[in-house]
């Protein structure tokens, strides 16, 4: 394969620029820029092609089998400088021996020479991404290999379920020596079960991934856009006494307590005459039934106890009016706030605890093509006139489902999607 390089950290003014090569000439490519390479770490000066002094530059070297890529890697440690930097890739984009990286390469090697495979190829871009707690938490223990590790040992039993039946087969002629349908019966359902659990959490792992919504509902001029500007800090949302002065959906996204979140402020649900702020009504009522969390504020103290639904908080609009004994807020004052901040994260803390390591969509299929073909095979071993070899081969499907959860079959229509999200030089 071609000997790439690329910038690894970001553009501009830095205490450290980090220009990564990654190949087979690595090290020869190190050599024409330095007077020697260290064989692990050590500070060089490079030079350009006339002798000129580039920059003094602390240099680790990686051999291949252990480095990120699996690949024999060369890092360059330089000083931050933008002009150190363009100098330098200016450099090695002279040597006829390397190219410059793709976006994603450095990471599509390292899924090639199987250093990561692809479920933390995909938890490595959300670590990336990760801008909470909440979300560094979750793409870091998929970048560990937690769904790899599961998915092996989900393999493993279903690799024994199909042995188990496959040797059922050779005995065809024969009395088999002992009934293994019980054993098979049982890998197959503690499969199943596992995989449904994982499957029940790949909405929250999403929610994690892209931000949990809120909404605030309520009638015009209850202070819904006075609550969200108070949430953000700042005014996002035009506050008038007017009433439908909203009338379309106001984001903001936010940070709460580690849980990403999306504040929504809806249009005030009333009846009306006028079709622009009649679209932003039902456009209101159809985001906040799709949230996650819906915050009624009404100005008045039928409050339902307890809430309707678990994702629902009812309070009570206009603190800084009112001496009501119910949860009361003032996006005035902040009266309130904080409860009402406290409440929202327990039902949010409460959904991301039961969150498993798949993730995404593509996970949510494959464990439930898995299921699908372990739930006909199970169907299949009630059946006393179901054929063994039929049973075995719903068993080879589900084993190909779970092997496309990390990478080993199935995947090639997704990755071109997957590395176009990386920066190059990652």
């Amino acid at each position: 394969m071609d000997t790439i390089f690329a910038l690894a950290t970001a553009r501009g003014r830095a205490g450290v620029a980090v220009v990564r090569i990654s190949g087979s000439q690595a090290r020869g490519a190190a050599g024409r820029i330095m007077r020697d390479v260290p064989t692990s770490r050590g500070v060089r000066r490079l030079f350009d092609a006339e002798g000129e002094l580039l920059d003094k530059a602390l240099v680790l070297c990686f051999d291949r089998g252990r480095s990120f890529t699996g690949e024999d890697v060369v890092e360059l440690h330089l000083h931050g400088s933008p002009a150190i930097v363009v100098a330098v890739l200016s450099i090695l984009g002279s040597d006829t021996a390397l190219r410059p990286a793709d976006a994603g390469e450095f990471t599509r090697r390292a899924l090639d020479n199987g250093c990561l495979d692809l479920a933390q190829v995909e938890g490595l871009a959300d670590l990336i991404d990760a801008e909470t707690e909440s979300q560094r938490k979750q793409a870091l223990r998929v970048f560990s290999g937690a769904l790899g590790e599961i998915a092996e040992r989900w393999r493993s039993m279903l690799i024994r379920a199909a042995a188990l039946l496959e040797a059922t087969i050779d005995f065809v002629d024969e009395e088999v020596p002992v009934d293994v349908t019980p054993e098979v019966d049982q890998l197959l359902r503690a499969v199943t079960l596992e995989m449904n659990k994982e499957i029940a959490g790949v909405h929250i792992a999403e929610r994690i991934r892209d931000g949990f919504e809120v909404a605030i509902i309520g009638e015009p001029n209850v202070g819904k856009s006075t609550l969200l500007n108070r949430l953000a800090g700042r005014e996002v949302a035009i506050t008038s006494e007017v009433a439908g002065t909203t009338r379309d959906v106001i984001e903001v996204r936010m940070d709460l307590q580690g849980i990403p979140v999306t504040v929504l402020d809806t249009a005030g649900m009333r009846e009306t005459d006028d079709f622009i702020e009649g679209l932003g009504v039902e456009k209101a009522k159809e985001r906040a039934a799709r949230a996650d969390v819906r915050v009624h504020m009404m100005l008045d103290d039928s409050i339902p106890t307890p809430n309707i639904d678990s994702g629902d908080i009812y309070v009570r609009a206009k603190a800084d009016l009112s001496d009501s004994a119910a949860l009361s807020v003032s996006g005035m004052t902040g009266a309130g706030v904080d409860r009402l901040i406290g409440l929202v994260s327990e039902i949010l803390e409460e959904r991301v605890a039961a969150v498993g390591v798949a993730m995404r969509e593509r996970h949510r299929n494959a464990m439930q093509r898995a299921v699908e073909y372990l739930s006909v095979a199970v169907t299949m071993l009630e059946d006393e006139n179901a054929t063994v070899d039929l049973i075995a081969e719903e068993l080879r499907s589900a084993i190909r489902s779970v092997d496309s959860l990390v990478g080993r079959v199935d995947v090639e229509h997704v990755l071109d999607e997957i590395f176009s999200s990386f920066c190059i030089g990652k």
